[in-house]
């Protein structure tokens, strides 16, 4: 077999823009020159289904690369370490912050053999600075992600992820500057700023510096840069600069996903949320009329414990009240060590019903935004061949175009997916 270094990247943005730090660090340990290569695993724990995907990906790679050396890392393997020390496939497991370091790559002939400990997962509790770290490109995508936040502060009483990721942490915003200008100097049109809890940035910074302010200073000091993106934000955290920033740049894309996770009083209080429905449906009002052509998707979570047939309307409801188009289904599964696991669960036939009926709601939504697109021009960030993004991440098809490269078209229809475009008009700047 080659030597090589392959990285296996589940879950979130996060993971995606660490992959490429763990990409460097292992390298620079040597970890890609071992006879048989390397495999690295980044895992998600957010649901348990996601920890079931990756045990299954690394028995096959296992079956397929018998001679490699596997590492396993992520969020599952910081708040589960013992599932993977307990495959006989694994070599090593890696926590969330010992896997951004090269040293714990270290690329002996006998790794894994007596030379360390299997495990090398510290307390993510006792971490409290997250570093800027630099990278070039992201490989295999168009666009380009910045970590600007890990961790969180809160407790919700479904989540696993603040025992992976630990309390919240803020990357200094001249670091943050600096990547995204790194990035765009090497041709990215396109950033998306990625974070845990990300309206929660700057708590921990001196002057405790917002979000919106973070964004204002990339748009100001980053002139090239064509387009800025958010992913998920808490918008019950969205700060007067945030919103302003929403309201009059151009660049900063009209696109929010929000963590609404519930559309029930009720079931918001017990997931210990800190809104209330009538907070998300004022917040998406306010955005929109501020800002006509902004676009909302958000995660909602079907069966939550003690959800009723009503209280799960009031999901299904939120939907239109809020005018969501990119809706993230979640069936609840609970995950051991979460309060959510202790209450009364729904049944899981139940569960899987209302996670179709939610998904049929966010396909209906989805397909009358496509309509309402027809016959307005576009902006597309390419993504690869034939297929790109709008700015309100409209998922579209397009005659021509590399990857990377943002074209201006017209749209003439859509096939219940993505829209069909027309010749443009011009092309972007």
């Amino acid at each position: 077999m080659t030597k090589k270094l392959d990285i296996v990247t589940f879950g979130c943005r996060m993971n995606t823009y660490e992959s490429e730090v763990m990409r460097r660090e292992a390298n620079a340990a040597g970890l890609g020159e071992l006879e048989g290569g390397a495999i690295v695993f980044n895992t998600c724990a957010v649901t348990s289904e996601a920890v079931r995907q990756a045990r299954q990906a690394i028995r096959k790679a296992r079956r397929e690369n018998p001679d490699a050396r596997i590492i396993v890392t992520g969020c599952a393997a910081q708040t589960e370490p013992g599932t993977f020390t307990d495959m006989g496939e694994v070599d090593l497991v890696l926590g969330n912050e010992e896997k951004l370091k090269s040293h714990n790559y270290r690329a002996l002939p006998d790794f894994g053999v007596n030379q360390f400990e299997k495990a090398r997962v510290n307390d993510i509790m006792s971490v409290t600075e997250t570093a800027g770290h630099m990278v070039d490109a992201i490989e295999g995508r168009a666009r380009a992600f910045v970590q600007v936040q890990n961790g969180c502060d809160h407790r919700c009483t479904f989540c696993i992820i603040p025992y992976g990721r630990g309390n919240s942490r803020s990357v200094p915003m001249g670091a943050v500057v600096n990547q995204v200008k790194r990035l765009v100097g090497n041709g990215y049109r396109e950033v998306v700023l990625t974070g845990v809890d990300m309206t929660s940035y700057g708590a921990d910074l001196p002057g405790a510096p917002r979000l919106g302010r973070l964004v204002r200073t990339i748009l100001r000091q980053v002139p090239d840069l064509a387009r800025l993106r958010l992913s998920s934000i808490d918008s019950i955290e969205a700060d007067p600069d945030l919103m302003e920033a929403i309201a009059t740049e151009a660049r900063l894309m009209p696109h929010l996903h929000l963590s609404l996770q519930a559309g029930d009083d009720m079931i918001l209080k017990r997931m210990k949320r800190r809104h209330l429905r009538d907070d998300s449906i004022r917040f998406c009002q306010d955005v929109r009329a501020m800002r006509p052509d902004i676009v909302f998707g958000a995660d909602i979570i079907a069966g939550f414990p003690t959800e009723t047939e009503a209280m799960f309307e009031n999901s299904l409801k939120i939907v239109e009240e809020c005018g969501l188009t990119h809706l993230h289904v979640f069936p609840f599964s609970p995950r051991e060590g979460t309060p959510a696991a202790r209450m009364p669960q729904v049944r899981r036939e139940i569960v899987k019903e209302r996670a179709a009926r939610l998904r049929a709601v966010g396909d209906s939504a989805y397909r009358a935004h496509l309509g309402q697109l027809v016959g307005t021009t576009q902006n597309i960030l390419i993504e690869r061949d034939g297929v790109g993004r709008t700015e309100g991440f409209t998922m579209a098809a397009c005659d021509e175009g590399a990857p990377g490269e943002i074209v201006t078209r017209r749209v003439c229809g859509h096939d219940g997916e993505k829209l069909t475009t027309s010749t443009p008009a011009r092309q972007a700047a």
